[in-house]
């Protein structure tokens, strides 16, 4: 019976897996040890293992192959002894793990898990990367070897050469031949390893980003707090590098460009005949025009110059973005101005507003002696809009040059980037709006300035808003800082224009470029000579103080006869150019006597202002200080008096210690014909038209208020007039209709004078034409104002002096004072007689005359004056 059936039927399975009963026996009388029959020392002691009567078969028999098999497959999927012994063992492990509580158990098993999960990739990953470099380095070693191997035959060949040739054996044409395939076996191993090295290259960044892309979802998996992976990081450190480093970008692409050409030269010739040296330069016209790797021939030639070529189109298409980006980037700067400006000795404005315009004018006026000059502006405006605006203003630059770039004068960087250490003088413009929000800008921009590093070589000409803070400014900007409180200084020039009609265009001339102004220069033929001797020493000039050098260069204007000057004095001259006056020999002048010693009265005044002005409680001030006891000013405008009161309080005035005038309060809309009649428009000596503070904002709609005033006011006081009266005046007029409403306007004018406040130059046009009111261009005036200091500093002393409560200021003084009617005088003789009442005349306006002549010129001739022509003087305040 075979084996095979004895396995099949269920009688030989029992005997096969249960042992006999007289087995049993004999294995239990002795459990402690248990001893064996030695028949069965060679049959496993498993519970299925083969009856004791059963032999194993002869090794190699060919019948009981395939039983051995099927036992020893059941033998592996028993357990084995050392397994059942550690049974309860891991019991034991079973019950201790139940006493733990259910969470800690999970915790633990999966922290058990994942932290075998992370051994195990480490440990594929470090596997799999050694075989990596072992092959790599067996490659390359094996690559050397066979090179290293072609050497030494070569060098054997050539010693048999030597040999053989000695022998007259060999024939040279064999040697050479032999020399070429050692050569050809040697340059084979190069090209292999060049192949190799240069598929290994290309293959390293895509198993680098594998393996961080990896590692990265690594991370994520072991912490999942990590919120930003590894990619990420990566991604955004390149960005950072392209984004700070300006040449970053470049740099990239010349090494992609260079390593591009390297593996393909290598590649090249791993696969071609051609050196190293040509494949390098065929891999270069390859990146270089894509069309060149037409004449490629063979499979492996053609495959490599087609990559080459892609990766050359790649790269120049990433170059002609980088251009093509530059050059956007280029043209976008110069458009918004960002770009640095390279000037020296230049004028610097900060800031926009609407006294711009008249400043430029100004300026390029100043410069037009000198062949233009170059005047930079800088603004938080656009650039192309500052220019396009700037383009729109109507008149000549005279060879002057406009610069435009945006930015803001608190930030450093901008101010170095219009060279603002080398200017020679710095405007910084006053902001339209709030005076205190102004002001604070101003000296903020002050303290940048002072900041800057390289130091300042020119001045800081500040325009203010409020004069309260002209001593907070001075005293961050120190000796730099020279201040021009627009709003005050207007203000005071009103006054002065309303007890003074036509001295608004006096000051025109003097503060602007275009005629005569203030000029400072040191003469030294004139040392030791008396002020009244230097009075007609000028020609072309007038002399009117005197910039001490002993007092710390102050300026006196006005200087006593007797002062002689002394060696470092300055002389103060009003003239038409710095260039156009010297010194001369001295003439002989007849000085004569006044005609009498008339003290001009003051009489009472009865004074109206139209509109609220944020210093009024100066102009109050003022006035109370020039006017005669018994004076009245009337406010007429819309805040209520109550809230008047409260500012004049706010600003200083204490109404208990005016003395000349008493306030006459009146609230109403100056621009309502009914209101404006319910005041005795006819009876007032002087009427100032203010820009009013709610639309000092707007200056067109400033002046459109002023004008309406104006005109209901002058139609108003043209029909209360006694008609004989009117009818007298417009016949000496003759120069309108009888029915002319215009010529009844400037027959009331000649009944009291009106000083509108004029902010816009083209408004002036509209006045000037009709002749009906005096005006005071309060915007262009501050601009002259601070260009006359931008270019001289030490004007601003001047100026202020002029404007001030004290010292000296110009006045317009008849001519009865210094002349009888008819007499026949020289402008030199006029000086010397000024000079009896202390006085400097600077011109004059004939009787018959529309505007005065500063500074005339043949002043050694004479002429005939009359009682009726006026004298331009600087005098002391009375």
């Amino acid at each position: 019976m075979s084996l095979d059936s004895e396995s099949s039927s269920p009688s030989s399975s029992r005997d096969w897996f249960f042992p006999s009963p007289s087995f049993i026996h004999s294995t239990s009388h002795s459990p402690q040890s248990p001893t064996y029959p030695r028949k069965f020392s060679t049959i496993s002691t498993h519970p299925r293992s083969s009856p004791p009567h059963w032999k194993p078969p002869a090794h190699g028999d060919p019948k009981y192959g395939r039983l051995r098999r099927r036992v020893d497959f059941t033998r592996r999927s028993e357990k084995t002894p050392k397994q059942e012994g550690d049974g309860p063992v891991l019991a034991h492990k079973r019950d201790v793990s139940k006493a733990v509580p259910s969470e800690k158990t999970a915790a633990g098993e999966i922290g058990f898990r994942v932290f075998g999960q992370r051994v195990k990739i480490r440990w594929q990953m470090a596997f799999s990367l050694a075989i990596l470099i072992t092959a790599f380095g067996s490659l390359v070693h094996k690559n050397f070897s066979l090179h290293d191997q072609v050497i030494d035959l070569q060098d054997q060949i050539s010693i048999m050469n030597i040999r053989l040739q000695a022998c007259n054996m060999l024939d040279p044409l064999d040697t050479i031949s032999i020399s070429q395939e050692s050569d050809h076996l040697s340059s084979k191993g190069l090209k292999v390893l060049a192949l190799t090295i240069s598929i290994a290259l290309l293959s390293l960044p895509i198993f680098l980003f594998k393996y961080i892309d990896y590692i990265s979802k690594l991370r994520s998996s072991y912490n999942s707090s990590e919120k930003v992976s590894l990619n990420k990081q990566l991604e955004y450190r390149v960005d950072v590098v392209l984004s700070v480093h300006p040449y970053a970008k470049p740099l990239a692409l010349l090494v992609a460009t260079l390593l591009l050409i390297c593996l393909g030269g290598l590649a090249l010739f791993g696969v071609t005949d051609d050196s190293l040296a040509d494949c390098l330069w065929l891999s270069w016209t390859y990146v270089a025009d894509s069309g060149n790797h037409a004449n490629s021939e063979g499979m492996g030639p053609r495959l490599v110059s087609v990559s080459i070529s892609f990766g050359g189109m790649l790269i120049f298409a990433m170059m002609l973005g980088l251009v093509s980006d530059a050059i956007s980037e280029k043209l976008d700067s110069l458009r918004k101005g960002r770009s640095e400006v390279v000037e020296q000795n230049h004028t610097l404005i900060l800031g926009w507003s609407d006294k711009l315009g008249s400043l430029l004018n100004q300026l390029a006026i100043a410069n037009e002696s000198l062949g233009g000059g170059t005047v930079v502006v800088m603004a938080e405006r656009d650039k192309e809009e500052m220019e396009l605006d700037i383009a729109k203003m109507e008149f000549d630059f005279r060879g002057t040059s406009v610069i435009c770039r945006s930015g803001s004068p608190l930030i450093l960087a901008d101010l170095k980037k219009v060279s603002v250490s080398k200017a020679r003088a710095i405007i910084v413009l006053a902001d339209d709006g709030n005076a205190d929000q102004s002001d604070a800008r101003a000296l903020r921009t002050v303290l940048s300035l002072t900041g800057v590093k390289e130091g300042l070589r020119g001045h800081i000409v500040v325009e203010l808003s409020d004069l309260d803070n002209e001593v907070l400014v001075k005293l961050v900007g120190g000796e730099l800082v020279e201040t021009v409180v627009a709003h005050d200084v207007i203000g005071r020039l009103m006054i002065q224009c309303a007890r003074q009609p036509g001295l608004a265009q006096i000051w025109e001339d003097i503060l602007g470029f275009e005629n005569c102004e203030f000029y400072i220069k040191r003469w030294p033929q004139l040392d030791g000579m008396q002020f009244e001797d230097v009075l007609i020493s000028f020609p072309d000039a007038i002399p009117c103080g005197v910039k001490v050098a002993s007092r710390g260069g102050k300026i006196i204007l006005n200087p006593d006869d007797s002062y002689i000057l002394q060696e470092g004095d300055e002389v103060l001259v009003i003239a038409e150019d710095d260039d156009t006056y010297a010194p001369s020999t001295l003439p002989t002048v007849w000085r004569g006597s006044l005609p009498r010693d008339f003290i001009v009265p003051k009489l009472m005044e009865k004074i109206l202002l139209c509109g609220w002005r944020r210093d009024m409680e100066d102009m109050i001030m003022v006035l109370d200080a020039f006017l005669a006891p018994g004076s009245e000013l009337w406010m007429f405008n819309e805040v209520v008096e109550s809230e008047r009161d409260r500012k004049l309080d706010d600003g200083g005035l204490d109404l208990s210690r005016l003395v000349n005038i008493q306030l006459v309060h009146r609230e109403g809309n100056a621009v309502i014909r009914r209101h404006l009649e319910s005041l005795p428009l006819e009876s007032f000596d002087s009427i100032l038209i203010l820009a009013d503070e709610s639309v000092e904002d707007s200056a067109i709609q400033a002046d459109s208020r002023s004008l309406a005033t104006l005109l209901l006011i002058r139609d108003i006081q043209a029909k209360r007039l006694p008609y004989r009266e009117a009818m007298v005046t417009r016949g000496q007029r003759g120069s309108f209709s009888r029915g002319s409403w215009i010529g009844e306007m400037q027959q009331a004018s000649d009944r009291s004078v009106i000083i509108s406040e004029i902010l816009d130059p083209r408004t002036k046009n509209l006045l000037s034409m009709s002749k009906i009111s005096d005006y005071v261009l309060s915007n262009e005036l501050v601009s002259m104002a601070l260009a006359m200091v931008a270019e001289d500093r030490q004007i601003n002393d001047v100026l202020e002096e002029l404007f001030a409560e004290e010292g000296n200021e110009l006045h317009i003084r008849l001519a009865e004072l210094y002349l009888h009617e008819g007499e026949e005088l020289s402008f030199y003789e006029m000086i010397l007689r000024a000079r009896q009442r202390r006085e400097i005349v600077i011109g004059y306006r004939l009787a018959n005359a529309e505007r005065a002549v500063i500074n005339p010129p043949a002043k050694n001739e004479r002429r005939r004056w009359s009682v009726k022509d006026v004298f331009v003087v600087i005098t002391e305040k009375e």
